[in-house]
Parts: structure tokens; sequence; C-alpha cells
């Protein structure tokens, strides 16, 4: 099974360059399976159903996010009824939405996908790596096949919980920084790993944001409504194959594709 993971899409510039480069990643790799962070996909923060709409019609099977899926208020009834598209599963209890979801991949069997926050310079919820147990042994009842996004901020927090994970799920794929990493490998449980699978999105920018404004605040310290510039987009994912018998990763490899 060949599952590809999209890094943090962000804006316009980040959807469109889905748009146009996915479909050839499909065909020329074979992927069976989908997945993208979103979370940034409305505009530079949040997501809408509009846009998560958008981001399925591109071949997408299952969006996951982080700690911006709130920031559009909108989406929060759309969440309720739509389990392609995730918030971060250690949230309370009676938080909107699924953290969590298992699909059928045609010819391959059953995939889960399991979104978790970290806490590390991040808002207090719950334990990650305690809710992450818990869920894979409920999921593994159905399936060896699980994809984790991490979506977290400390390298030590992503790198500790792939090592906890490893030979429990097939893969623990690191969100949030929009940086890509030059740490993908196979953990000895044969768990794939990356501390963070990067971003999609506007090339000549700070993490997606207009880079004018974000070093105005940097030098100033003022407040002001960061934009998302056009141009160019850079394409950054995560292939893996995964041997669907018992979940281990078979090989991993990143890539980082321009959208001009």
């Amino acid at each position: 099974m060949k599952v590809l993971f999209i890094g943090d899409i962000v804006g316009r510039p980040g959807r469109v360059a889905v748009k146009v480069l996915l479909p050839r990643i499909i065909e020329r790799y074979k992927v069976d399976f989908v997945i993208a962070n979103g979370e940034n996909a409305a505009g530079g923060f949040g997501i809408t159903e509009s846009a998560a709409s958008e981001l399925f019609a591109t071949g997408i099977n299952i969006i996951t996010s982080g700690n911006h899926i709130w920031d559009k208020k909108e989406v929060i009834p759309y969440l309720t009824k739509e389990d392609r598209l995730l918030r971060p599963m250690n949230f309370p209890p009676g938080v909107p939405g699924f953290g969590s979801v298992v699909a059928e991949v045609p010819g391959a069997g059953a995939l889960a996908v399991m979104n978790l926050q970290g806490r590390v310079f991040m808002p207090a919820i719950d334990c990650p790596f305690r809710t992450a147990l818990d869920e894979t042994k409920r999921i593994r009842q159905r399936t060896n096949n699980i994809i984790v996004d991490f979506h977290a901020e400390a390298t030590s927090e992503k790198t500790a919980l792939g090592y906890f994970l490893d030979g429990k799920v097939s893969a623990v794929i690191g969100t949030h920084t929009h940086v890509q990493t030059a740490d993908e490998k196979i953990l000895p449980g044969g768990t794939a790993y990356i501390t963070d699978v990067g971003m999609t999105g506007p090339a000549e920018s700070v993490i997606g944001v207009k880079k004018e404004q974000i070093v105005e605040k940097f030098l100033t310290q003022m407040p002001t409504r960061f934009e998302i510039p056009a141009g160019r987009a850079l394409m950054s994912a995560l292939l893996m194959e995964i041997n669907e018998k018992d979940g281990r990763a078979s090989s991993v490899s990143r890539m980082q594709l321009s959208n001009p």
C-alpha cells in the first residue's frame, strides 16, 4: 500500500499547488491513499467546508488538522458530520468532531488515520501519548495500518512519540512547523517517521505569511493582520510504502515539488 502525506496546506497557493501537482504524483507513484494536513487551507488560518470540499476533489482522502482547526467557527457543524476531516483527538471529551477514522483502501484493506496535538509550547490539552496508546489498541482490533499526524511544536516531543508508538502504528508524521526536516526514517519496530513533513504553500514567505509582515513584526512587535502572498508555491510531502498485512513500513521518502 502506497500512502502519500501532504504537509500543511496554506491558503489558496497551497490549494492550487495540490490541484496541479497531486494528480501527477498519484499517477507517477501509483499512490493508493492520500492524507493532507489542511488546518491552514482557508486564507492561511483555519479551514471551511468549501475549502475541504475543494481539497477532497483533488484526490485527497483524509484531511487532518491541529490548533488552527477552530479559527473558522463556521466549520464546526461540518466537523460533526464529516469524518474525513479530523481534529486532534486529545481535546477533552465533548469537543465536536472526529479524532480518528478507519477508511477502506481499494485492493489493500483498511487504513486508519489518527490526529494528535502536542503540548510542549502548545495549548494545554489531554496527553497525546496516553490518548494515542488507548486509540491504537482500539483500532488494531480492526487494522494494523495506522497513520498518525502529530501536530506539535517541539522536536523532542515528536521524536518521543515516534519511539513510543514504534511497532504499534505504521507511521508517525510530524506537522505544524511548516519546515520540512531531513530525518525521515523507519524506526526499529517498522514505523515510518519524520519530525515535520513541511508546508504546501507560498515559496517566498515565512512559513506561509508575507515575509515583509513577519520581518516588521519582529522589528516592532506591533500586532498586524497576516496575509498569504501569491506567486510560486511548494508542495511538501512524504511517500510511504506499507505492508498491509502487518502494518509495517517498508520504505519512506520525502519530496518537495514546485508549482510555477
